[in-house]
């Protein structure tokens, strides 16, 4: 059974300062995920908290759409993580898709997003 967490958070900035959040290494440590590799292209390999997650950028459609390959820990299979930004009325939207969501892990990953990333990114941003 394929596990699958979904969110959507609305962000009080504009879609190019979402994507650089995701994608800058330099952003990336202002919201916390650092230390981080990483960059907006494809078929790339990236890490944050300094390799605590790892992963592979396989699709990306700058500024709308990043695609990545997720590990973490032990997992023998990679998790599939997907955002998806919009911007509306200088605002974003940012839909966030992630499958393959290890079972015993799916509770604290679901709080992770909320907790260290997208709850963070949220308010690095509207707070700059």
């Amino acid at each position: 059974m394929t596990n699958q967490i979904e969110k959507v958070y609305t962000i009080g900035v504009d879609i190019d300062k979402v994507w650089a959040a995701l994608t800058d290494p330099t952003e990336i440590r202002g919201w916390g995920g650092g230390p981080a590799k990483m960059n907006a292209f494809e078929d790339t390999d990236f890490s944050l908290w300094g390799g605590d997650i790892y992963g592979r950028n396989i699709e990306i459609s700058a500024p709308n759409y990043l695609k990545q390959e997720w590990y973490s820990g032990t997992w023998k299979e990679p998790s599939f993580v997907e955002f998806h930004l919009t911007e509306r009325n200088g605002q974003t939207e940012l839909r966030l898709i992630q499958n393959k969501v290890p079972e015993n892990e799916k509770d604290e990953i679901d709080a992770g997003w909320d907790d260290y990333y997208l709850g963070a990114i949220k308010s690095y941003l509207e707070s700059k």
